[in-house]
């Protein structure tokens, strides 16, 4: 019950972020990107690998079974199969597969990018439709991170008035924490930010991905205590696009409106 909250919570993140295909680029262009955030991509192996990726895979540690994400990394067609279910986007469309008589209790259109998303941090900060700005450093338990603040053009999404916050280690320039607002169910814009900490990274392929994620409880937009902890692990990636026929829909799944 304790994770199936944290989802419902974790949800209303990611709803703005609609699916469509990629916008990929072939290098880190000079003057593309502000240096601060330049200088994160390039902490994380550089967007020129990154673009270069065509598949990803990883599973998140579950009590019961593992959790695996398929993603084509320029179409963004995603693929989730859980214990008693799978989700899947066909680039059109979101499908859901029940496995047995237990109900999916989420929303399965949010869900099916939902960790692809955090997984892909900070690399999905270079989409096209993004607005960079300085913030005050993130002060906690004593240390100051850097931040860049991620705001979209008129248009973007679902949810434009979304913003998001990236702070970094000033002396590795890697990501740290990850603040967000979520305005998708009030439509209002919202003054309140949640918390993400990157708790450790692991080196897969020469970029820099996340390894665990660890959620805050937060008061007076900043982190206090840990609140939920996810841990990404048989991550892979290839420069060949994944098959298909993993994002189609089977004959016995539904299409989620």
């Amino acid at each position: 019950m304790k994770y199936f909250y944290f989802l419902i919570v974790i949800s209303s993140f990611l709803a703005c972020r609609q699916p469509g295909e990629a916008n990929v680029k072939k290098v880190d262009g000079p003057n593309q990107f502000p240096k601060a955030i330049t200088e994160v991509f390039k902490a994380h192996g550089g967007l020129a690998l990154w673009y270069n990726m065509r598949s990803l895979e990883f599973e998140i540690q579950k009590q019961d079974q593992n959790e695996l994400t398929i993603t084509d990394l320029k179409s963004r067609k995603s693929f989730v199969d859980l214990p008693n279910h799978s989700i899947g986007y066909n680039g059109t469309k979101v499908w859901l597969l029940n496995k047995d008589t237990v109900a999916y209790k989420g929303n399965a259109k949010f869900y099916h990018n939902l960790m692809f998303y955090f997984f892909a941090m900070p690399f999905v900060l270079a989409d096209d439709g993004i607005i960079y700005s300085e913030v005050k450093p993130l002060e906690f338990e004593g240390k100051q991170y850097p931040g860049i603040k991620i705001t979209y053009s008129s248009g973007v999404g679902e949810s434009p008035d979304d913003e998001y916050v990236l702070y970094f280690d000033p002396k590795t320039n890697q990501m740290v924490w990850l603040a967000y607002t979520v305005t998708y169910f009030s439509k209002e814009k919202s003054k309140t930010y949640h918390f993400i900490k990157y708790d450790s990274w692991q080196s897969v392929d020469g970029l820099k991905v996340p390894k665990t994620l660890v959620w805050f409880n937060y008061e007076n937009n900043l982190p206090t205590t840990e609140r939920n902890r996810l841990e990404f692990t048989e991550v892979k990636f290839s420069e060949t696009p994944p098959k298909a026929t993993v994002f189609e829909k089977p004959e016995d799944a539904a299409f989620v409106d």
